[in-house]
This record gives C-alpha cells, sequence and structure tokens, in this order.
C-alpha cells in the first residue's frame, strides 16, 4: 500500500502534537485562579503554540494540494471513504478557524500576540468587549469540537488497524515505526 510523503507525515504527527498540547494547555491555564505569572506563561505558550499550527496548518494545506494523498485500501466501502475525505476536510477547517478565533479573541480584549515574545502580529481589530464575548465562545466550541473531531479521527485509524486489518494506518506512521507489525492490506 502507497504512503504518504514524508513531508505530509512530519505535519501530520508535528501538527498532532502541537493540537493536542495546546488544548491541554488551554484546559489548565484557564483553570488556575487569579492573574499569576504562571498563568501568563501558559497564555503566552498557548497563544506560540496557536500562531505555530496556523503556519504549519497553511503548509500542510499547501503539501496537500500539490500532492495527492494515497489512495484509500480497496476494501475501505465507499460511504467511509466520504466520511474520512469530508473528517480530513473538516479538521483542515479547524487548523484555521480555532487558531484564528484564538487571535482575534486576543485583539478584541486588547491583548496583542506578540510569537515567542519577539514578532508582534498585526492589530487587525481594536478592542470590543462585545466581541470578545462572542470570540471567547467562538474558541470555546470549536476547540471542543476540534477534540471530538481528533477523538473521532484516533478511533477510524485504530479501528481500521485492529478491526479492519487494511493497513490504512500504517501509511501515516513516521518509517521510525516498524510496519511489519501493521498489516498491509491484501491484494
Amino acid at each position: 500500500m502507497q504512503r504518504y510523503t514524508t513531508i505530509a507525515i512530519v505535519l501530520h504527527w508535528l501538527l498532532a502534537v502541537l493540537i493536542i498540547g495546546a488544548f491541554v494547555m488551554g484546559l489548565v491555564m484557564t483553570d488556575i485562579p487569579g492573574l499569576t505569572p504562571t498563568k501568563l506563561k501558559y497564555y503566552s505558550w498557548h497563544k506560540w503554540a496557536g500562531v505555530t499550527v496556523l503556519g504549519l496548518a497553511a503548509l500542510r494545506l499547501l503539501w496537500r494540494l500539490a500532492n495527492r494523498p494515497p489512495a484509500y485500501a480497496d476494501s475501505m466501502p465507499a460511504w467511509q471513504r466520504g466520511a474520512a475525505h469530508g473528517l480530513h476536510w473538516l479538521l483542515y477547517v479547524l487548523m484555521f478557524a480555532v487558531p484564528l478565533s484564538g487571535y482575534f479573541y486576543s485583539l478584541a480584549s486588547n491583548i496583542p500576540v506578540v510569537y515567542f515574545g519577539i514578532v508582534e502580529l498585526p492589530v487587525l481589530i481594536g478592542p470590543d468587549p462585545e466581541l470578545k464575548t462572542i470570540l471567547k465562545s467562538l474558541h470555546y466550541w470549536l476547540n471542543m469540537l476540534l477534540a471530538g473531531l481528533v477523538g473521532l479521527h484516533v478511533l477510524a485509524a485504530l479501528k481500521h488497524q485492529f478491526v479492519d486489518r487494511d493497513g490504512v494506518m500504517a501509511r501515516m506512521l513516521p518509517r521510525i515505526v516498524p510496519t511489519s507489525r501493521f498489516p498491509q492490506e491484501s491484494k
């Protein structure tokens, strides 16, 4: 079975780690009471992760548009192919929507986003308390949707690995993982 390109694999796993890390950090930082140095540090790290996700998502999308992904397993029913295709595109949309909603939430809160404490991102909107409230809620719910879809994506990969045993998961595993342990689709 054909594999994804090395660049697609690296971007996939790098984005996965960053998205999960930013999500967990978002949950942790919002549970810290008051305004502490630790909370401020976590907010900065969360924003830096979000900006990085946005940049890498743009690279990943460009790579995906220029490089056709491997075909799905022949044994995969048409409805599963359609669902997988739709889920992947929803994940792409959310990889842009989540960080952008956080960015605009920061701006509406009158808090600039300074990438790694060095590069101040453009201020595209001014402070707006009403928009701040809307964007805070939007950012939260987009994150929850992304978390749910990532969970669904993981469950589908595990289903293909351990139930269908069709080698679909092995297409996205880094080469350091021995794929001989992952059955390939029989021809």
